[in-house]
């Protein structure tokens, strides 16, 4: 086995593969395409806006703070 194909086992699929749908961010207007097909109820942002609305991460990126 050659060691690109080992590395490449466990990695995302690639952006050329995947299936890319229009839409409208519901938060500048700015037309994008996304990974996903929206279900109208909720808003979906571009890149830029997604930024803004994602939670922050701490140092570990883990989500969630250990208790000291």
């Amino acid at each position: 086995m050659e060691r690109n194909d080992r590395n490449n086992r466990n990695s995302r699929p690639s952006d050329d593969n995947r299936e890319m749908f229009d839409v409208v961010c519901s938060e500048c207007g700015k037309e994008t395409k996304v990974p996903f097909q929206p279900d109208g109820e909720r808003p979906v942002y571009c890149r830029d806006c997604f930024a803004k609305h994602r939670p922050a991460r701490n140092d570990r990126g883990q989500g969630f703070r250990r208790r000291e």
